[in-house]
């Protein structure tokens, strides 16, 4: 076999366990080899491969798009958590899945991700990346965090909180909107920056240009510390007189799609929302590239 597949999946749930399974039938029969990615994968460690597959839910995929990022590799999600608005596909669907994607019957979806750099006053940095969100949280749950806000350069509020979330449009639907933000439509290409129970009279949600420079200090008068979380999955150290920087990052995310359904749509099965009685005529799909027509992208390595 001359193909290979990254299979990444929720290795501690039965469900998981069978419906990989069956993406391996279906991988072997289309001549494609499966690489089932460990727990504690490292991108460096992979061997090479064109495609990956991700059985679990959003979570799962989150940790799919650190060995993909940075690649051409197209991911495909296959939804066996609760909401999974990552996912493209749910569980019944997999062998189909499998299929269309083994035979270049898909589209791309390039999503945004963040660039995040953390400057602590005794001269260290660290930096990280986040598909979803990067989320600044008190250590201290019984203090506030005392932050000053700055986009662009140029100062704008400061406040006490809970934290601050800077999210992507993707994001859009995770941390920031359990935190009251937006929901952004993903082709959006901007930022977000939702205060988590502000004390303030201006502590609304933000949403700036792709071109945009967020920044949120935390102040030396702040009586706790900080913590970053990168997509929940990474953290990083924010001490008092800390400085957060987030920008747009270069390098995207890359999202197998097999149907072209809209976000609206997709919001709508997600979250089960009541839309009995609409009048309206669905507008027709915009076409879109034949699998004939798209190139069939090189091995890469992850």
């Amino acid at each position: 076999m001359s193909r290979r597949a990254l299979v990444v999946t929720h290795g501690g749930r039965e469900e998981a366990v069978s419906a990989t399974h069956e993406a391996v039938r279906e991988l072997e029969r289309a001549g494609v080899e499966a690489f089932l990615a460990a727990e504690d994968a490292d991108a460096a460690d992979l061997p090479t491969f064109e495609l990956a597959i991700v059985l679990g839910g959003d979570g799962t995929i989150l940790r799919a798009a650190e060995l993909t990022r940075g690649t051409a590799v197209p991911l495909l999600g296959v939804n066996l958590g609760h909401v999974g608005f990552l996912a493209e596909s749910e569980r019944e669907d997999v062998g189909e899945a499998v299929r269309r994607l083994t035979a270049g019957e898909f589209d791309i979806e390039e999503r945004g991700t963040l660039d995040v750099r953390v400057s602590r006053p005794d001269g260290s940095t660290g930096t990280g990346w986040a598909l979803n969100e990067a989320a600044l949280e008190k250590v201290d749950r019984s203090r506030m965090l005392e932050v000053l806000l700055e986009v662009d350069g140029h100062p704008l509020s400061s406040f006490g909180c809970d934290g601050v979330v800077a999210a992507t449009a993707t994001g859009s639907t995770a941390h920031a909107f359990s935190a009251g933000g937006p929901v952004v439509w993903p082709d959006v290409d901007g930022m977000i920056l939702v205060p988590i129970s502000a004390h303030a009279l201006f502590a609304r949600p933000l949403v700036v240009g792709p071109r945009s420079r967020l920044a949120v200090e935390v102040l030396d008068r702040s009586p706790a510390a900080g913590l970053v979380t990168l997509d929940g999955r990474r953290r990083l150290e924010v001490p008092t007189g800390s400085r957060l920087e987030v920008t747009r990052s270069d390098i995207p995310v890359r999202l197998a799609r097999l149907t072209p359904a809209p976000f609206t749509t997709r919001l709508v099965n997600k979250f089960g929302l009541p839309v009995d009685g609409w009048r309206g005529r669905p507008s027709a799909p915009r076409p879109s590239a034949r699998p004939s027509d798209r190139p069939t992208p090189p091995e890469v390595t992850a």
